[in-house]
């Protein structure tokens, strides 16, 4: 039987193992630019169920993070609307590196470095598992999406675009 590979522990893995969280690593040949498209291609997952992790931010630069499905794109206006905010933008990515302590591409919503408000596409909700990023490029972690709203109080949006 073949050895499956294992990963360092990161700040991700170590939040989850503390909490008592029950998850699966998933490592894959990360591809710049390659996204959630590529991850789930690679891990022979449904997009869908591929969630991404997005450092934005307010009108008043403050930092957010939006947890997507890897096959949809965030609409901005309607996130901003239901979160309160006169807008929402994408961080640019050292910034978001500044904000989570991760690399954009292995940014995780466990374990950032400063302590941010996470919303969750409502839809993440009803699946039955996720993959996520563990806090590293090219590696994922397979939770129940609960584990958002109860380790991240997550709070559920409805802003999800066809990509």
């Amino acid at each position: 039987m073949a050895k499956k590979a294992h990963v360092s522990e990161t700040p991700a893995t170590a939040l989850l193992k503390t909490a008592g969280v029950d998850f699966s690593e998933h490592p894959y040949e990360y591809l710049e630019h390659g996204g959630a498209q590529h991850s789930a291609q690679a891990l022979g997952w449904d997009p869908f169920a591929v969630v991404k992790t997005l450092i934005m931010e307010d009108e008043k630069a403050r930092p957010l993070v939006i947890l997507m499905h890897g096959n949809r794109t965030v609409s901005t206006k309607n996130l901003a609307r239901q979160i309160g905010a006169k807008s929402v933008e994408p961080c640019k990515p050292e910034v978001a590196n500044r904000h989570s302590g991760y690399l954009v591409g292995g940014t995780s919503p466990f374990g950032t470095r400063k302590p941010m408000p996470v919303y969750i596409e409502g839809s993440i909700l009803a699946l039955p598992r996720i993959l996520i990023n563990g806090g590293r490029r090219g590696y994922l972690v397979g939770i129940a999406p609960q584990v958002c709203v109860q380790l991240l109080q997550a709070k559920a949006v409805n802003c999800a675009l066809a990509e």
